[in-house]
């Protein structure tokens, strides 16, 4: 049988070096106590032997892992990969490393995450709430752990947690107004889960604009979708079938309002003539789509998730827990993709 291969210790080091254990430990986190010249042999030797820290020992001491866990719905989606990008370029340049879990807008994947990273001893979280997500017990449970926790994108409805999200009732303001000017009176809102703050407020929004602007508010024209593409027909084809049918929609995302295009397609409307489509997230094949939605709501995943990571970095760094939470809204822009109506 092969002798096993142990990996390099301190006390090692310190042997064939014939120096304190101590020294050795001080010189390998560049303790200004350590001459250069010791601080130089050691982490030449410390190289030569492959010796790597303790993990463990490290994190009994200082109490941290430099760690931090992400929690998304889905990295298919690009808006949650450019996210990720922002939250990794700030956890970089601070040193820690980056987890991330997936939920498939699944809560319970969500809760099993949750514990799967909270054993593995993060330091924080950042976390987009799965679609089914009422209930956020599961979050209140990590802080008997010390783990702080900051929300991006979908985010609770609760005033005592720390989140940052793209101002949804401005965004929706500038869009129907947007609208309006062009002289739509029928507009049609493609919502997401009722269990959603942002489908709450789109819906609220949609129902003051058209009160401040004096057009009869006809809620048949709100249908909800799960997201997913059989759910998002139905609303779609229920919508279009009205008489009279709406002359423009707002959809929760370009991939909602993609799917309306195409349904709107089989029945021969004419698009941006006949009916008009409008959304949110603004992704970047829109710009190579022969029919792309009419405009869509720039959200600014990349600063929404760097925003979340500088929050709960400083969190993290903070000894004593903050009692002011943070409420970032991220200002959008109503980017036009279309020309001509």
């Amino acid at each position: 049988m092969a002798e096993e291969h142990k990996l390099p210790t301190i006390k090692e080091i310190a042997k064939r070096l014939n120096i304190s254990v101590s020294t050795v430990s001080r010189a390998l986190h560049d303790h200004p106590s350590i001459g250069l010249r010791t601080k130089m042999r050691v982490q030449q030797l410390a190289d030569e032997l492959g010796y790597e820290p303790n993990k463990i020992a490290i994190f009994f001491k200082q109490r941290k892992t430099f760690a931090i866990g992400v929690v998304l719905p889905s990295l298919i989606e690009e808006f949650f990969s450019k996210a990720i990008s922002g939250i990794e370029d700030v956890a970089r340049k601070n040193k820690y490393h980056v987890f991330i879990g997936q939920s498939h807008d699944n809560v319970e994947v969500e809760k099993e995450i949750i514990t799967a990273m909270k054993d593995q001893h993060v330091d924080g979280l950042i976390v987009s709430l799965s679609k089914q997500t009422k209930n956020y017990d599961h979050f209140r449970a990590l802080e008997k752990y010390n783990i702080p926790v900051v929300f991006f994108d979908r985010v609770p409805s609760l005033s005592n947690v720390h989140k940052v999200a793209f101002d949804m009732v401005n965004g929706t303001k500038q869009m129907l107004e947007f609208l309006i000017k062009k002289g739509h009176r029928r507009i049609g809102i493609l919502n997401g889960p009722e269990e959603m703050v942002s489908s709450k407020e789109r819906t609220e929004t949609y129902k003051q604009v058209m009160i401040k602007n004096r057009i009869k508010i006809d809620m048949s024209l709100v249908e909800s979708t799960d997201l997913s593409p059989e759910s998002t027909a139905a609303a779609v084809e229920k919508m279009l079938a009205l008489k009279p049918r709406p002359t423009a929609v707002v959809a929760i995302n370009d991939y909602v309002a993609l799917d309306g295009i195409r349904h709107a397609k089989k029945l021969n409307l004419r698009l941006n003539k006949d009916i008009t489509f409008v959304s949110y997230a603004n992704i970047p094949i829109t710009s190579f789509l022969q029919d792309p939605p009419f405009a869509s709501a720039e959200q600014y995943p990349y600063k929404q998730g760097s925003t979340a990571a500088e929050i709960l970095i400083n969190l993290m760094n903070n000894s004593s827990p903050s009692e002011n939470f943070h409420n970032v809204l991220i200002n959008g822009d109503l980017v036009i993709h279309a020309t001509g109506e």
